[in-house]
């Protein structure tokens, strides 16, 4: 897009004083204008946009610096949770990995784990699987969406706490290796005071249910995004009964239990009985 404005427009469109404009651009790195032949500088709209959402973070209560590792420096500045949401989309198609790790890093940042996770990067990785499947995106494209945001939730899930509510052992049935929906729930888990030991994709039962009984655990969960994994699960639950102090969930796709916040709200209620 042109860079036409120069410093008093986009103070003016802002409401932010040019020596701060001066600031941030000058030791955060936030604006990159152009600059005239008599070196004038220029903005361009996406400028104003960048400040404008460094604006409301400040007003939500980030430090500048903060607010500018979070912005990123990519082309896309995204204000609402479906701008974020289409703006993976997008820098997904467009093979754009700095944008994708700044929207990711954004939507977990701004909005309530819970909406993050299902209002934006679900419906967003949706999409992308969809667009995949129609010959839109490529195997890679849909790769490096899944793989930016599994890293996010990996870094969220080794914030160690001390488990108020229980431990939970979490894990993908045998054969199942979209995990991206179960790293989610852990996070989520791992939120409402879970400790939470996660084993990851294509797990076998046996070893999963040994391992929760030597944690303790309270709770071993089990994602399945196919019903034939699920049926699976089924069998193996037939022919091993787990003890009657551990419970055995199973949610995803290929089950009825989709509603990631419900799922929460379930194990909660165990863990309250559990207590009480």
């Amino acid at each position: 897009m042109p860079a036409t404005l120069n410093i008093s427009a986009l103070t003016q469109r802002t409401g932010v004083p040019s020596d701060t404009i001066r600031k941030w651009e000058r030791r955060y790195g936030v604006l990159h204008p152009d600059r005239t032949p008599g070196g004038q500088r220029r903005y361009s709209e996406l400028d104003v946009a960048r400040v404008e959402w460094l604006k409301a973070r400040l007003r939500e209560g980030f430090r500048i610096g903060e607010a500018a590792v979070l912005l990123g420096g990519g082309h896309t500045v995204a204000l609402t949770v479906d701008e974020l949401r289409d703006g993976i989309v997008a820098a997904a198609a467009a093979s754009d990995v700095e944008a994708l790790r700044d929207l990711v890093d954004q939507s977990i940042a701004l909005t309530a784990l819970d909406e993050s996770f299902l209002r934006v990067l679900g419906p967003a990785l949706a999409t992308i699987g969809e667009r995949w499947a129609a010959g839109a995106l490529n195997v890679a494209q849909e790769h490096l969406a899944s793989a930016t945001v599994r890293t996010a939730l990996q870094k969220l899930l080794s914030d160690q706490r001390t488990g108020l509510r229980g431990t939970a052992v979490l894990a993908c049935v045998p054969g199942e290796r979209h995990e991206i929906g179960l790293l989610m729930f852990a996070v989520l888990l791992r939120s409402d005071g879970w400790q939470v030991a996660y084993l990851g994709a294509d797990t076998p039962y046996a070893d999963a249910l040994e391992l929760a009984d030597r944690l303790g655990a309270s709770a071993l969960c089990f994602s399945a995004a196919s019903r034939e994994t699920a049926r699976a699960l089924d069998g193996e639950l037939l022919a091993r009964p787990p003890p009657a102090s551990l419970t055995v969930f199973a949610g995803g796709s290929g089950t009825d239990r989709t509603d990631l916040r419900r799922a929460v709200a379930e194990l909660r209620r165990l863990s309250d009985v559990a207590q009480s």
